[in-house]
C-alpha cells in the first residue's frame, strides 16, 4: 500500500516516524515550506522534515494546490492513502480525490468537539477532564469528516497542554497506524457521521488572551495557565512587575481579600487570591529575566505585603 504522507509539526512527525517503523511504504511527505525563525531569521525545516530527510523520502513543499502542475505531482506518486497530520493547508476537492482509500486525519481532540486549530489547548483551558484523538476522513469542510476511530486519555490536574500534545503526539501516531493497517488487511473502513449538535470549536490562541483575570475562580485561573502553556503564555501583573506564570496550583483557601491582593509568600510559592479560593505561583518569568521559582525570585526581590 502507497502512503503520502502531509504534516508540519513535531505531533505529526510523531505521527510520520511511527509510519516508517511499522513499515508502511511512504512514497512522498508533504510539508510546509521552510520558514526564517528566532533571531537570526535563518531559514528551518519543519519536524516532519527533518524525519523525512533522516529516512531518504521524498519531500514536496508547495505553497499550496492551486496549480495543476503541484496537483499532477501528487497524483504521479500513486498514492492508495494519504495520511495528513496538522498539515496547514486547505486540500481542494479535486486533490481529496486522488487517493482511492482516502485522505485520513488525525485530529487531537474527540470529535465532533474542538474543531479548529487548538484543540488540546482549549480543553485545557476548558477544564475538561478527558479528550483524545480521532481518527477521520478529510473532506473540504474543516475536522467535519466522518469518524474512523478515537483513542481517549485522561487530562492531568496540573498538566500542561504543550504536555497534554507530548502524550497526544504518541496516541496519535498509534491510531493512524492502526487505521492504516486496517486498509492494508483489506478491511472495509466506514467511518460514522459527526453529530452536529455536539459541534464545538477551538479556535486559535492569540497574545490577548495572556493576562490572568483574577476575578475567575482559582481553578479557572489554574486552567489558564495550564491551557496558555508554553505558548503564549499566562501573564500578570504582580507587585508592580510584569510576570510570565509558567506554573500554578490551585488552594482551597477561604479569604476575604479583593481577587489578585498578594496573600503570602511562602517556600514553594506565592498565593494570590482569586474571586473564589486563590492559587499559589510555583514558577514565574519576570520581563527580560530567566524562569524560576516563585520564592527564588522575591527573595532576590522583598515583597511589601
Amino acid at each position: 500500500m502507497r502512503v503520502v504522507f502531509m504534516g508540519t509539526p513535531p505531533i505529526a512527525a510523531t505521527c510520520l516516524e511511527k509510519l516508517i517503523d511499522r513499515g508502511f511504504e511512504v512514497v512522498g511527505v508533504y510539508t510546509q515550506p521552510d520558514r526564517p525563525r528566532n533571531r537570526g531569521m535563518k531559514l528551518a525545516y519543519s519536524a516532519v522534515k527533518e524525519v523525512a530527510l533522516q529516512h531518504d523520502l521524498p519531500i514536496f513543499q508547495p505553497e499550496n494546490f492551486r496549480e495543476d502542475e503541484t496537483v499532477e505531482q501528487l497524483r504521479e506518486l500513486k498514492p492508495d492513502v494519504v495520511a495528513v497530520v496538522a498539515y496547514g493547508r486547505i486540500l481542494p476537492q479535486r486533490v481529496l480525490d486522488i487517493a482511492p482509500l482516502g485522505f485520513i486525519n488525525i485530529h487531537a481532540s474527540l470529535l465532533p468537539a474542538y474543531r479548529g486549530s487548538a484543540p488540546y489547548q482549549w480543553a485545557v483551558l476548558d477544564g475538561l477532564k478527558e479528550t483524545g484523538v480521532s481518527a477521520m476522513y478529510l473532506c473540504r469542510e474543516m475536522d467535519a469528516g466522518d469518524v474512523i476511530a478515537v483513542s481517549k486519555t485522561p487530562i492531568g490536574p496540573n498538566e500542561t497542554a504543550g504536555e497534554l500534545l507530548d502524550r497526544l503526539a504518541v496516541l496519535g501516531a498509534d491510531l493512524l497506524a492502526d487505521t492504516l493497517h486496517r486498509f492494508a488487511a483489506g478491511e472495509q473502513v466506514i467511518g460514522t457521521p459527526q453529530d452536529p449538535s455536539a459541534v464545538s470549536y477551538a479556535p486559535m490562541l492569540d497574545k490577548s488572551m495572556c493576562p490572568i483575570d483574577w476575578d475567575q475562580t482559582a481553578q479557572q485561573v489554574h486552567d489558564r495557565v495550564r491551557g496558555l502553556h508554553p505558548w503564549p503564555v499566562a501573564t500578570a501583573q504582580l507587585a508592580g512587575t510584569n510576570f510570565k506564570i509558567h506554573a500554578t496550583r490551585v488552594l482551597e483557601l477561604s479569604h476575604s481579600a479583593q481577587p489578585g491582593t498578594i496573600l503570602a509568600l511562602t517556600k514553594t510559592g506565592l498565593q494570590v487570591a482569586c474571586a473564589q479560593g486563590a492559587v499559589e505561583i510555583l514558577q514565574l518569568q519576570a520581563e527580560g529575566g530567566k524562569r524560576m521559582a516563585a520564592p527564588d525570585y522575591f527573595r532576590g526581590h522583598p515583597l511589601e505585603l
